[in-house]
């Protein structure tokens, strides 16, 4: 079952900063488990300002195993992210499904 990772930004830390000296081992981590993300990217502020928030959707069969993913991603490590939330997804409609499952 899919997981989604909504992980917010610490507002306590200059996650700009963190973000641009990690960039180089976060996208070599990504690039690394391709095979268990079925999509990930930035979120962005109001009107497309900057980059506030992160987004992954996991190819996993537990919680445990979308959360490890997460903990090992040099972002999470630098401290870039304050609130994170782990829920069991279910796509249910869309292109990126091809329709509908229902």
């Amino acid at each position: 079952m899919p997981y989604i990772a909504l992980c917010e930004d610490d507002p306590t830390v200059d996650s700009q900063a963190l973000r641009a000296r990690e960039k180089d081992a976060h996208f070599a981590y990504i690039e690394g488990i391709l095979g268990r993300l079925l999509v990930a990217g930035p979120l962005l502020d109001a009107g497309g300002g900057e980059h506030s928030a992160s987004l992954f959707v996991y190819a996993v069969e537990s919680e445990g195993e979308a959360r490890q993913l997460l903990e090992n991603d040099p972002y999470f490590k630098a401290g870039i992210y304050g609130d994170v939330r782990l829920r069991a997804f279910v796509p249910a409609a869309g292109g990126w499904i091809g329709g509908t499952i229902w």
